[in-house]
This record gives structure tokens, sequence and C-alpha cells, in this order.
């Protein structure tokens, strides 16, 4: 029963263990399926389950549908066509990275977005080539691919090496598309959660330096070969430092001239987007204006500047993967499909709470997996989605995935039509353009300081994957952060959160003793909370702080009183002991022996309980023993675990566990669990966990329930009164109430029947143990 008083609320209610809360209350027993279950309703088929699954397969047939043409059309031509000319000098300038020929980039900008549009579930992310997966493409292009180290740079040589290089970044991207559509079968979509926010914003920071520090190659002009190996970031450094003096003066100034340009438009756009319609293009702008003061003013002749040269035009003939390479790189072939689906699952995430519809991490995979495996057949690169393509799909109006569609048809008039007005652009330009994209990536070094005010430990997280990333490179180096955050996970939770609780404020709230003044610790009994699941990595750590807690070790007491048992016996049989009605009295000097000699090589038998039966008086360990006897003082009585943050129990845990409470029963101390969850129970009793030391009544629901029932107890068994009124009160169905809740460690007992009793009086009163009982016994 439940009584508000103001701002207050008042609970009457018996004092339950699990055992009487489920009598009383009756519980339902549910059918938990088992995997068998699961798995054959995976494999089942029937009419609804077969449309269901067709829907979910083919997204495209859910939505276009109820597309209202009327109200979105126009919005997705506006924003397909700024995001397929942003989609276009993305790819030329992506595929530097993957140190490809640039037409090869727009393959991959055109293929996966067609796919997408069939199977993906994102109606604003803009697919396509992203900074992070081109550089760890041609990462593996670089190893298995390398520049000509003869010197020979013919034309010949170059386009076999062109050719090759190709064929081994369309190799691994395919690869990374068979893992994606795997993962994806296999309902793996929940992968994504092991790739934490710091660690995924650690990596592609690193990431952004990778690129920046690849494209400055372009920008000086300068012969640098690709090193693919840890430390690879300081060998390229040390190369182009190396070669400095023979920069080419005229890419260097275009390449810092579009920077500025591109920066600071990019922030007027970010400043001003609420009152600009539309983002400036300047990535067109400044594209188109390069290349003709490249054409007219002819600066690779005159300045011997690097330029795109003839774009290919038209589509190859898809290809199949060559099977050596993919045997090399399968491990890239790994990280690609799980960072690519990382990256554009957190962009789509993001977008689909904005505006409020369900995306489906393993429809992604699938997505992105065929995109890849397409885009590769056709001898495109990795693909996922730019931040800052998508932010531009999004931002002019983007509705729908018809937006990515009008985009793919942009790309697909350059690669058909217009591509040859892209011959004269200089090469410094697409990386200035590369780098213009890594702003927002780059300020994520400001999450740092955020992140050590916040979480320290996802602070070092970031901070490790940054510098793994960096020095390691991208491949171990996600492997490395991966790990390293995994081990943090284990080790929080194999040193788990262990406090000693009190009662705050004289009401049912139970908190750490260390952190209020106002507190109330009933005597003899010690309140032990662990705030995490207790498993095989983290039960010695949880015993030892127990132990600690309690102020001694249960196991040493235990041989401590069983070899003070076997002396007394061997004593009293000496006759050097005499029992009096004040206790033992020595008649002899006592005599010290061994400890070595008391064991008698039978260690194992000092740790059964203690038998008392054969001796002529009960040992009362808490007076003084005879000389000679030492005992470690014992000053609990009852000990409560408060299991309501552990959420999960595992049976080498239960084994410890148990052997625990063992020896605290053995010491005649009562041990309690509080706040056990759902099913605990019913797992030790099939552990065969309870026993006649160890039993089911040891449980009850919260904390105050179990501080009640061992105030109680320990106050009948100190009045002879109370354990007459007691026994009576079992045949009658009465309850015992402190009177003044826990304001008092004197208090009084009063019998209250129930439940007839309890309704004369408020629950406030029977709260503060004040009500009056007509019952006289």
């Amino acid at each position: 029963m439940v009584e508000p008083v103001g701002n207050h609320y008042v609970i009457a209610r018996p004092v339950y263990s699990e055992n009487a809360f489920n009598e009383e209350h009756e519980k339902l027993h549910r059918y938990h399926k088992t995997f068998w279950d699961h798995l054959k309703l995976y494999f089942s088929c029937s009419p609804q389950r077969a449309k269901k699954i067709a829907l979910g397969l083919f997204p495209v047939v859910s939505w276009l549908p109820a597309y209202r043409f009327r109200e979105w059309v126009l919005s997705d031509i506006i924003s397909g066509i700024n995001t397929g000319l942003v989609a276009v000098l993305q790819g030329l300038a992506f595929a530097l990275l993957v140190n490809v020929p640039p037409s090869y980039g727009l393959y991959a900008a055109f293929f996966p977005v067609l796919v997408y549009f069939i199977f993906g579930t994102s109606r604003h992310i803009s697919v396509g080539p992203f900074p992070v997966l081109s550089l760890m493409v041609g990462g593996v292009v670089t190893r298995l691919a390398p520049d000509d180290s003869s010197g020979n740079g013919n034309s010949t040589n170059t386009s076999a090496i062109n050719d090759e290089r190709v064929m081994v970044a369309a190799s691994v991207t395919f690869l990374s598309g068979v893992f994606q559509l795997l993962l994806g079968i296999f309902q793996f979509g929940f992968i994504v959660i092991y790739l934490s926010q710091s660690l995924i914003s650690g990596f592609t920071t690193a990431a952004a330096i990778h690129v920046l520090v690849s494209q400055l190659k372009f920008m000086f002009q300068l012969p640098v070969p690709g090193f693919n190996k840890p430390f690879g970031i300081i060998y390229t450094l040390e190369s182009i430092f190396s070669q400095i003096t023979k920069t080419n003066v005229a890419d260097l100034v275009t390449s810092l001239v579009v920077l500025l340009i591109v920066f600071v438009v990019k922030e007027m756009n970010d400043r001003y987007k609420e009152k600009l319609p539309a983002p400036i293009p300047i990535e067109l702008l400044v594209t188109i204006l390069a290349a003709l003061i490249s054409y007219f003013v002819n600066l690779e002749e005159k300045f011997e500047v690097a330029v795109v040269g003839k774009l290919e035009e038209g589509f190859h003939a898809p290809v199949a993967p060559d099977v050596g390479i993919l045997q090399k790189c399968i491990g890239d072939g790994i990280s690609i499909a799980i960072v690519g689906f990382a990256v554009a699952f957190s962009v789509a995430k993001v977008y689909s709470i904005k505006h409020d519809y369900p995306i489906d991490g393993n429809q992604e995979l699938i997505a992105f997996g065929l995109g890849n495996i397409l885009g590769g057949s056709f001898k495109g690169f990795a693909s996922s989605t730019a931040l800052s393509r998508s932010g531009v799909q999004e931002s002019t109006g983007g509705k729908t995935q018809i937006a990515g569609i009008i985009s793919s048809v942009i790309v697909l008039v350059v690669i058909l039509a217009v591509g040859f007005l892209l011959a004269p652009l200089q090469k410094s330009v697409l990386a200035s353009l590369a780098l213009g994209n890594l702003k927002g990536m780059l300020m994520q070094f400001k999450e740092i300081g955020i992140l050590w005010r916040k979480d320290k430990c996802d602070c070092i997280i970031w901070v490790v994957t940054f510098l793994a990333a960096i020095f390691l490179g991208l491949d171990i180096g996600l492997a490395t952060a991966v790990a390293f955050q995994l081990l943090t996970v284990v080790i929080r939770s194999q040193i788990p959160s262990c406090t000693v609780l009190a009662n705050v404020g004289r009401s049912n709230i139970y908190r750490n003793r260390k952190d209020y003044t106002d507190i109330y610790e009933p005597e003899g009994v010690k309140i032990f909370r662990c705030s995490s699941p207790i498993f095989f990595a983290n039960i010695e750590f949880f015993r030892e702080k127990l132990i600690t807690a309690v102020g001694f070790n249960p196991l040493r007491v235990l041989r401590k009183r069983n070899k003070a048992l076997r002396k007394i016996r061997k004593m009293l049989k000496k006759g050097q002991l005499q029992v009096t009605p004040k206790g033992l009295i020595c008649m002899a000097n006592p005599t010290y022996e061994s400890e070595e000699e008391l064991d008698n090589n039978k260690i194992e038998e000092l740790d059964q309980p203690t038998i008392m039966t054969d001796l002529p008086i009960r040992i009362n360990w808490g007076t003084d023993l005879p000389p000679g006897i030492t005992v470690p003082q014992v000053n609990l009585h009852s000990i409560i675990l408060d299991f309501s943050s552990v959420s999960f129990l595992d049976f080498s845990a239960m084994t410890v566990l148990r052997k625990t409470l063992k020896e605290f029963v053995r010491l005649d101390i009562d041990v309690y669990i509080t706040g056990a969850y759902e099913g605990l129970l019913d797992k030790l009793e099939r552990s065969a966990f309870f026993d006649e030391e160890i039993k089911p009544s040891m449980f009850f629901l919260t904390i105050h329930d179990a501080v009640l029932h061992i105030l109680l107890k320990k106050d009948i068994a100190n009045s002879p009164k109370l354990k007459l009124a007691e026994e009576k009160g079992r045949s009658s169905g009465c309850v015992i109430i402190p009177r003044n809740g826990l304001r008092s460690r004197e208090c009084t007992v009063r019998l209250w029947l129930w439940p007839s009793s309890w309704r004369k009086c408020s629950p406030k009163k029977l709260l503060m143990g004040t009500a009056r009982s007509d019952n006289k016994s």
C-alpha cells in the first residue's frame, strides 16, 4: 500500500525474501525460446514471411510507391545535381589516394550509387569514394604494385604499373564487398558496436593525417615512393624533405591558393548556411577555373606541372578479381569492409534520427557489399560515404535516393561525354580538393580535451587509436585499436567497483558510506555492493574486496577455530582443562605446539564446519579462551551482498562464490543476497548451488528488506518474550515491526496482525512504528 504525503511517499508492506514474495505473488511461467527455436524460425517459410523478407531485401519497393512526386522531385533534382558535381570532383581527387588514374574514381562514384538505390535503407547519405577507405585501398595497391624501382619511367612501364594497380584496387574492393555481403546475410550488423565513437574519431583523424601526407607529393610534385609498412608516414616525410629543393613552385603555389579559397568559402558556407539557399559549389568553380587557366596558359609545357591527362571514355568490360591478389589481401579486405560500413552506418544513423525513419544495419551491409562487388568488377575502388558529400545532398533538399540517381547521371555524363574537358587540370588542384574535405576530420582534435573531462578512458582510447593508426598504418592500427578497446572493457569488468554501503537519511536508501555524513550502519552488519557482472576473470578480485571490507579472512579464522578445538579436546583429554559454570579453566601450564603438529597433515579437515557436540560445553569465541589458545575476534553476525548491479554470474564464479559463502556461514555469520537479477535463483538451483548451508532463503528483494529481517531476527533472539510472541505469530499470520524503523538501534518491537490490524492505522504510523494494536499478545 502506497500513501502520498506531500512530496513524500509512505509504503506499508511485509519484509520480503525472494521465496516469500514468490509464494505471495504468483509468477507466470514463460517459455523462453532456445537457439534451435530461433534457428527454426529463421529458416521457416510462409507467405507473410516471404513478403517481409522481399520488402526487407529490396527497400526501394517500400518507399518508391509512396514517393511524393510533386513535393519532392524538384528538391531531389537540385540536390542530385549539386551532389553529382561534388561526387565527380571527389572521385577524381580520391583516385590519387588509391594511386590509380583519376578516371577510375568516377567508376567508384557511379556503380555503388545504383546498387544502393535498390538495396539501401538510408534516404540521405551519398554513396561513393571516402578518403579513409581510398587511402586504405591505396596502401594495398602500394604494397602489391610498387613503383618502378629501375628508374625506367617510360610510358610502357607506367601503363603496365597502372593496369596492375587498377587490378589490385578492384580485387581488394571485390573482396571487401564479399565480406560485407556475408556479414549482412548472416546478420552481423551488430559488429559496428565494437567500434566506439572514440575509436572511430581517433582512427579517422589519423587517416586524415595520412591523407594530408600522401598528397604532399602532388602538391610539391616530387617522386615519392609508397611506404605501406609500420612507421611508413615517417619514411614518406623523410623522402619529401630530402627532395624539398626539387619542388615545382607552380604546383605548390596553385595548391596553396586553391586550399585557401576552398577553406574560406567552406567556412562561409558553414557560417551562413541558414541564409544561403544552397552551399556555394566552390570545388566546381575552382576546378573549372583551374582547368581553363591550365589550358589557355599551357602550364604543362611552361612550368612542367603534372596534369590529369586524357580521361578514359566509357566503361570497361567487367573483370573477375585476381585470385593471387585476393590471397594476399584478406586482412585488408576485412578491415576495409568493417571501416567502410562503420563510417557509413554512423552517418546514416545521424540522418535517420534527424528525419525520423528506421535503418537496418544488416541490410546496409548487403547494400554496400553488393555495391563494392559491382564496383570492383568494373575496376572501381571501395566506396562508403563521404561526410561532406552526404552533407551537400541533405542540406540542398534531398529527400530520397532519387537524388542519388540524379547524381549518378551527372557522373555518367562526365564518363561518357565531357571527361576530356578535365584533361588539362593539374593534379595538385585535385590534391588540394582532397585536403579541403578533411577539415571536419582534422577538427576532431578538439575532442581530446572534451573526452578528458568527461571520460578519461575514452580519451585514452582516442589517443591510442590515433597513435597506432599514425605509426603502424591504418590496417595494423585499426586492429591494435580494437584490441586495446576490448582490453579496456576487460580491465574495467575485471576490476569492478566494490563499495561498502550504509543507510542514508534513516530511510530505505543505501549509498557508499564514504560519501555521506548522515549515515546509519546496523551493528554487526556489513553491506557490500559489486557494480559489475561477476565471472571467472573477476571473481577472485570480488572475493579479495569482500574480505577487505569485512576485515578478516573467513577461511583463516575457520582454520584457527578448528585448530583451537583440536587443542581443547587434547587438553581436556589430558585433564589440563576443567569445565566450570564460568567456562573452561586451565589446570596446568599451557603448552605451545607448532602449527604443523596441530594440522596433523589433514589441512582439509580444518576447512570443515566447527563441531562441538562432543564437548561438554559450547565454546563462545567472543569470550576469553584458555591460555595458549588464540583465535581472531569476529564482530560481524550478518553480511548483505547487493547484487542489483550484477547482470550475470558464470559457473566458475558460482563455484568460488559458493565456497566463500560457506566459509562465512561456518563462522556463524548469516549471508544475504539482495537485488538478484531475474532468473538467477533458477540458474543457481540448476547448478546445484544450494545445500544444507547455502539456502534459497538468503535471497531478499532489497537491501532494506534484508536489514529489517536482520534487526527483527536479532531482537527476537535477545528477548524471550518476543520469541514466544513470534512463535504464536507464526500460527496466526503475525508480522513483527520495529518501532521507529531504523532511527534507533535500541528499538522496541511490537506485534502487528496482518492484515486486519494494519488496516486500522495510517501507513505513516506503520512506517514509523508508532501505531497501536488492539492485540495484547
